[in-house]
């Protein structure tokens, strides 16, 4: 792992991204901050010294961002080790802290995030905004642990802050160009400067494109690539200096043939040896193309397609009053997704067609008062939030659904005409209405000890409406009733359903932090904070019981109850060079929000369910130092010990599951021996999916002045790099799916200039390292494994000006 400390890239690096971070990143020489300099950050809704902020934060500044090559949010897992970010396509993308925020697997509408997303005060009720390109972002705040009393909507495990580059009155400009292997290519520009002594603006653009990773063999066709293009403009209006209006509208496409997967390996479930993978496949003389995955080869026959599109205005108003501040952030923001996927997994025609297409509509609404003086700090605020998703599915299986999905035993198995064109459409919306007034105060009782609680109530209404109607390959519909072999055959598979749950409540949250200022340069914490994530409904059906019926009572989730603790200790030490860092805490969960999955193959994939208690507790440090203008260093670290402290009907792992259920005295077979199965599992003590225990981010840089082509700069040297342990990839822990823990390391050499050039070559992953983003179950409990590859190894050139 020292080894790995080597030398990190571009202007300045040290990003703290655990405790308390701070990053100095700068994009030419003339800006590099001297060492006593302090990170401002606003996490509080004030500007304040990051050191001084008594709460767990890291900052990652925007030129850090663009020269580590971290261009969305799924990549700042990569430089922040408390942060897991997974995603099978920009819908089913969830950004979790600690292990806490969205249930892994299949997103649902039905329920909120645990991590608030904002963009300059909006918050982004959609976790598909996290695939985007970051669009001329200023800096990224990463806030650690609940965030109910100072944002405007709760989040019980944190919050990503993401400020872009304001308005100037001063005209300047930035440009940027990159090319690399797999023909990437990316364009960025900004421009900014006055249209009158009383108004401003900023236009900023991106444009990512980049060839898929994993060849098609089906279509020829590389898939999974990027394809990414962003747009934002701010128009500020400030009529004196107490007042400042700002103006803003983002528009964001993306069109790439995506999301596929590649075959992983195969596992004995209990199913009966006939109805697993190998000899089904075998069934239909079927053989994947590679069972190396890492020969990045599908051969998935339905189409692929990950069109998605997302946008909004703001209008943001900050008034100096004279004894405070006022805000009023009002803004819209919509979300358009288009999708398409191979729900099979395989080269083989059983499902056909598999598309949920999605609306979204959020308007919110934020006001707050910010208030500083020499004993109190306070802030009160009130936000609104409604939105509106809106899904239309189609689901179709294909001519060789029969033969794979119904029992060999069955003489229907050999007809294809039995499920072949059998569809479901899928019609479903949620309406959510969600409304609060929170506060929080900063007592000096001294000049070193300040104490801070706060308060937030919530209410919370949401309804939800799901219909799925089902017609066979000649268009009949498919009915409860219908004794016709073939028609409960097509009910096994799709059966109609209609749902509309609907939830309402009000919470109550606190928080108390007391800090203490051992001396100038050492500040302790200590956090505790009740709060809660509001209930939801389950948006995309229902669980059944043996005789079809949708099981009503599980149409509702209960919010989760977060009790959490937090201690920390912020220092810096030789004149301010170094920085070190520390968090520990631990945070209790109880009706935790928990995806169960379902196996069979066209039946309800996922719905959420409350499991009984599930507890996160770790310790994260970050150290950071500046030797001189030409040297400096950092290094992050976490230990995060996330478990289900108690869920003892949880759904079971595929080892454990696919045979006939357990009755009344009978013993479930053992793991991956067909015959019977247990209804559920006890999972207590288990670890919660895509928590890793060990995670770590390093790097360094080192520099010397130089005169190159008549230009006075300086030749740099960089790396940085990340590892983290394994973690389970199955909501219920398998055998099967843990993905193994790995390290990638990046370089880059280049030359900058005062004047704001910068040229320099990187490589990425430049060990080539093979590891997994994910590992997916196929339906049916059949054994088969899937995976999403990470990045091979990168390499290109990128060109920066600014005037």
């Amino acid at each position: 792992m020292i080894a790995r400390f080597l030398l990190t890239a571009s202007a300045v690096l040290p990003s703290f991204i655990l405790a308390a971070p701070i990053a100095f990143a700068q994009e030419s020489v003339a800006e590099a901050p001297d060492i006593s300099d302090a990170i401002v950050v606003t996490a509080r809704r004030r500007a304040e010294n990051i050191q001084d902020v008594p709460l767990a934060i890291s900052v990652i500044a925007g030129a850090q961002i663009n020269e580590t090559g971290a261009f969305n949010v799924g990549k700042l897992q990569q430089l922040a080790p408390s942060v897991q970010f997974y995603s099978s396509n920009p819908r089913n993308s969830a950004v979790n802290i600690r292990g806490f925020g969205a249930p892994f697997g299949l997103t649902t509408d039905g329920i909120d995030q645990g991590v608030g997303l904002y963009v300059d005060d909006v918050y982004y009720a959609r976790a598909s905004s996290s695939v985007f390109d970051f669009l001329d972002v200023d800096r990224i705040e990463v806030l650690r642990g609940p965030q109910g009393t100072l944002y405007g909507k709760n989040t019980t495990a944190g919050a990503i802050n993401i400020t872009t580059n304001q308005p100037t009155f001063d005209f300047e400009g930035k440009a940027e160009l990159t090319v690399g292997n797999l023909a990437f290519k990316q364009a960025k520009a900004a421009i900014s400067g006055p249209l009158s002594d009383k108004v401003a603006a900023r236009i900023a653009f991106s444009g990512t494109s980049r060839r898929g990773t994993i060849f098609n063999v089906t279509t020829g066709n590389w898939i999974n690539e990027q394809d990414n293009i962003g747009l934002r403009g701010q128009l500020l209006f400030r009529p004196n200096e107490n007042l400042d209006i700002t103006l803003a509208g983002d528009f964001n496409k993306q069109n790439p043939e995506c999301c596929g997967t590649v075959y992983v390996r195969t596992g004995a479930t209990q199913r009966s040896t006939g109805r697993q993978y190998a000899a089904l496949a075998a069934l239909q003389n079927y053989a994947v193309v590679s069972t190396n995955p890492f020969d990045r080869l599908t051969d998935i026959d339905a189409n692929l397609n990950a069109g998605n599109k997302t946008g909004g205005v703001s209008l943001r108003a900050k008034w100096d009053v004279g004894p405070g501040t006022l805000t009023s952030v009002t803004a819209w923001r919509f979300w358009d997704w288009k999708p398409e996927n191979d729900r099979d997994y395989t080269g083989l025609a059983i499902v056909s067609k598999s598309q949920n297409p999605s609306q979204h509509d959020q308007y919110t609404q934020e006001f707050r008062y910010a208030y500083e003086g020499d004993k109190f700090d306070f802030v009160v605020g009130a936000f609104g939030l409604k939105q509106r998703v809106d899904t239309q599915g189609t689901e179709q299986h294909g001519p060789a659904s029969s033969r794979w999905t119904l029992s060999p035993s069955d003489p229907l198995s050999l007809d294809p005409s039995v499920l072949d064109g059998l569809t479901a459409y899928n019609t479903q919306y949620l309406k959510h209405t969600s409304a609060a007034i929170f506060g929080q105060l900063s007592w000096k009782v001294t000049d070193a000890f300040t104490i801070q609680p706060g308060a937030r109530i919530n209410y919370d209404k949401k309804s939800g409406y799901y219909e799925r109607t089902v017609f066979d390959g000649d268009g009949n519909p498919v009915l409860f009733g219908q004794t016709d072999p073939r028609k409960v055959a097509q009910r096994g598979v799709f059966a109609p359903q209609v749902s509309a749950p609907t939830f309402s409540d009000w919470n109550f949250s606190y928080d108390l932090t007391a800090s203490y200022e051992v001396t100038q340069d050492i500040r302790a914490y200590a956090t505790y904070a009740k709060t809660f994530k509001t209930g939801g409904v389950n948006q995309n059906g229902l669980p059944t019981n043996a005789a079809g019926e949708p099981i009503y009572e599980a149409g509702t989730v209960k919010p989760e109850s977060v009790n959490h603790w937090e201690a920390g200790l912020k220092t810096q030490f030789w004149d301010r060079r170094a920085t070190l860092n520390l968090a520990i805490f631990r945070t209790d969960v109880k009706n935790y929000q928990a995806t169960v999955t379902n196996g069979q193959l066209g039946v309800l994939r996922g719905y959420l369910a409350n499991a009984g208690k599930v507890r996160s507790q770790g310790v994260e440090v970050d150290f950071s130092v500046r030797a001189s203008d030409r040297f400096q260093a950092y290094a992050s670290g976490a230990y995060t010990d996330a478990k289900y402290k108690r869920f003892v009907d949880a759904p079971c792992p595929p080892e454990l599951a696919g045979g006939t259920t357990v009755g009344a005295g009978q013993t479930p077979a053992a793991p991956g021996t067909p015959g019977l199965s247990p209804a559920n599992c006890d999972i207590s003590g288990k670890r919660l999916p895509g928590v890793s225990e060990w995670a770590f981010s390093y790097g360094a840089e080192t520099n010397t002045p130089v005169k190159l082509l008549g230009r006075d700069g300086e030749v740099f040297l960089g790396f940085d790099g990340n590892y983290r342990s394994n973690f389970s990839s199955n909501p219920s822990p398998s055998a099967y799916t843990w993905v193994k823990g790995y390290a990638l390391s990046n370089f880059r050499f280049g030359f900058r200039d005062d004047s704001g050039f910068n040229i320099y070559g990187w490589v990425r992953n430049a060990f080539d390292v093979n590891y997994f983003e994910q590992l997916t179950f196929g339906p049916s409990n059949t054994g088969l494994v899937v995976g999403q590859p990470g990045d091979p190894r990168t390499y290109g050139l990128t060109v920066r000006t600014s005037f």
